[in-house]
């Protein structure tokens, strides 16, 4: 079997030191389409290192190492098709703002493996801190297809959703009334080129051949392209344009997004955070994005966080 749970889970956690730049902040910025319009005050906070903001989603990819659903197929048990793979979910916790630049020390393990049957998935963790202590804890959720079916522990039931258009999963019901907020957003054509930059370079983002054979008619974006630009669009619109707010943000990711296509954002305001729903508007709004909370600290300094 290619996946030897209890191997993975019993191996230990490998450790690396990582580090950051302004350059590197200012580019990812860009790879989740900061900069429009490149003079608006709202978006200079991305894109000007004198005004230097960091998104907490920065986190996913700092170090400008391969995330951690590809870091995840090489530790100790696993052994599978990268053509099989999907990234089926990930949550972040920051611990305090992100610095424009740093070093620190990232310790990653598979904290969980599940078995969903037709896959399986594996949860990556990584957690990364710095000589003042914790920065963050992110958790990346392997969804491999054609890997399960022995016998393992199935895993929380909020966690069965199928992601990028696999069958058979189970969708938590998203939020009903009006929304709070919608806001649209365009990926452009060359988004998820740009985005790679920032370490992510899984051929199925570029390269149509690979696309093919895993199953997709071309290259489609990064999940985690998709997760920063949520983000973004969530902290521009709800939370005063201020990325200190986020303490965390989880989503699952329920479909694919191809380059070109229109985001639809829909957010409620709900007691504990903002609940999202991310749709493809060229298709019927099909669902990229379910299951999506923010968890922000509050305006005024003296109120307690609100999750």
């Amino acid at each position: 079997m290619p996946i030897d749970a209890a191997k993975a889970l019993a191996a230990g956690p490998r450790t690396g030191e990582i580090s950051w730049s302004p350059r590197d902040v200012l580019l990812y910025h860009l790879g989740i389409g900061a900069g429009l319009p490149a003079t608006d005050p709202g978006e200079l906070r991305y894109t000007l290192e004198t005004r230097l903001h960091v998104l907490p989603s920065f986190a996913t990819v700092a170090g400008g190492g391969p995330p951690g659903v590809i870091g995840g197929l090489s530790m100790p048990g696993v052994d599978v098709d990268l053509a099989r793979v999907l990234h089926g979910g990930q949550s972040l916790t920051v611990h305090r703002p992100l610095p424009v630049a740093g070093t620190a020390t990232a310790t990653s393990r598979i904290a969980a493996v599940y078995d969903k049957g037709t896959a399986a998935v594996l949860v990556m963790r990584t957690e990364v801190a710095d000589g003042d202590g914790p920065l963050w804890t992110g958790d990346a959720e392997i969804f491999v297809r054609g890997e399960g079916g022995w016998g393992g522990d199935r895993g929380p039931s909020a966690r069965t959703a199928a992601p990028a258009g696999e069958r058979g999963g189970e969708l938590a019901g998203e939020p009903t009334g009006e929304p709070d907020r919608t806001v649209e957003r365009t990926v452009r054509e060359d988004q998820a080129l740009l985005y790679r930059l920032s370490g992510d370079y899984n051929p199925l983002h570029a390269d149509p051949e690979f696309a093919e054979r895993a199953g997709f008619d071309r290259p489609i974006l990064h999940g985690l392209c998709t997760y920063g630009m949520t983000l973004k669009a969530v902290v521009d619109a709800l939370l005063g344009g201020d990325v200190t707010r986020v303490r965390s943000w989880a989503t699952r990711f329920a479909g694919v997004v191809y380059p070109g296509e229109t985001l639809r954002v829909r957010m409620w305001r709900r007691d504990g955070g903002v609940r999202v729903a991310v749709s493809a508007v060229e298709r019927e709004d099909a669902p990229v994005l379910t299951g999506t909370v923010v968890c922000d600290a509050p305006e005024r300094e003296t109120a307690p966080p609100v999750c």
